[in-house]
């Protein structure tokens, strides 16, 4: 969003209230996400509270919210782990109206912004909460977990540093601690045929490779932006649900 773009953000939820609108720009101007100034940012087309402390969806995010759509029967079944503000199941509850769709996320905050746009929520660790009785059923899991190396955390821009939440971002070494196990949530949960979408970025395709091939999955596919820069990785789910990460008895 451009700053004349924010500034018109910023003016339109204050309701001509000027000394609102004085506070929110000097938070603005301090580096405080426009989300949590005004409660709520437009994802995928939808209007999607966000409560201050919560991490506000990105629109790099959309093209893969787009690409779940299109694998999402009507009437079929969706989680989305790591959910947040709960932006991507809004935006695939509003594509796909008679699907149901469930998300979790382990931040409690999260969890009540997200109940806030209505969404069904479990609280916990990636697929860990859902109920064991839609194990094996769903046709899209949807994964958008910290995957920032903790090294190159440094670098990101400082006011994101300053204000939004460290566990939303940082994903170990590497970045690919929460991306792997997201992998083996998505081999509980999917369907055989179901599809695995996790949001990622530099060669982390390329390090979950093993993985991905361990818990049953082929025909993994790179979704790229417009500059060709990796987004996320689609899989398939062939092998039956019987596999366990190595490190499960």
């Amino acid at each position: 969003m451009s700053p004349a773009d924010e500034a018109r953000e910023l003016v339109a939820a204050a309701h001509a209230d000027p000394e609102r609108l004085e506070h929110w720009l000097a938070r603005r101007l301090d580096g405080e996400p426009l989300a949590w100034i005004t409660g709520s940012v437009v994802f995928a087309g939808a209007r999607v509270r966000v409560l201050r402390g919560v991490y506000v969806p990105r629109p790099q995010t959309e093209p893969l919210v787009k690409r779940a759509v299109e694998l999402l029967p009507t009437g079929g079944l969706a989680a989305d782990l790591c959910t947040g503000s709960g932006a991507v199941a809004v935006a695939l509850r509003r594509a796909r109206p008679t699907a149901r769709v469930v998300a979790t996320d382990v931040d409690p905050e999260a969890c009540r912004c997200a109940a806030e746009n209505d969404v069904e929520i479990y609280q916990g660790h990636l697929g860990d909460p859902i109920p064991d009785a839609l194990g094996g059923s769903f046709d899209v899991v949807v994964a958008v977990v910290p995957y920032v190396p903790s090294e190159a955390l440094i670098y990101l821009p400082s006011d994101v540093q300053r204000f939004e939440p460290r566990r939303a971002l940082d994903g170990g070494p590497g970045g690919t601690v929460l991306l792997e196990q997201a992998v083996w949530a998505g081999h509980r949960l999917l369907r055989p045929g179901g599809s695995l979408l996790l949001e990622l970025g530099g060669d982390q395709d390329d390090l979950l490779t093993t993985v991905l091939r361990q818990a049953g999955f082929d025909r993994v596919r790179r979704l790229a932006d417009e500059e060709g820069d990796l987004r996320a990785v689609e899989a398939e789910l062939r092998t039956p649900q019987d596999a366990a990460p190595p490190h499960v008895a």
